[in-house]
């Protein structure tokens, strides 16, 4: 039993471990054959986004606005999968997913 318990608190550092380097890991995406480029962390925070000034044309926001939402959510999906490499393993040995506060999976 204390094996057990011992294994289960490793896990657990592992994952802690894992989020921490979610947290500090740059993930990109791009629009736009790269006019628009977002990067979030590896947990999905937004930390910067870059527009070409070619994106930019005063009559047409929409269109600006439609390459910022792609970059974001393609940096967003990036992040997602970067998560379920780092954090699958680990939450399966946990249990099996879901329960884990954040994760998609």
């Amino acid at each position: 039993m204390q094996q057990l318990l011992q294994q289960a608190q490793k896990m657990q550092q592992d994952l802690a471990a894992a989020q921490e380097e979610l947290a500090r890991t740059p993930v990109e995406g791009t629009s736009g054959g790269g006019l628009v480029k977002a990067t979030v962390t590896g947990a999905g925070e937004l930390q910067a986004l870059v527009i070409d000034p070619k994106a930019v044309d005063p009559e047409d926001t929409e269109t600006l606005a439609d390459l910022i939402l792609a970059a974001v959510r393609d940096a967003n999906a990036s992040a997602q999968q970067l998560q379920q490499q780092k954090l699958g393993p680990l939450a399966q040995g946990l249990g099996g997913g879901s329960g884990i506060p954040g994760l998609p999976f």
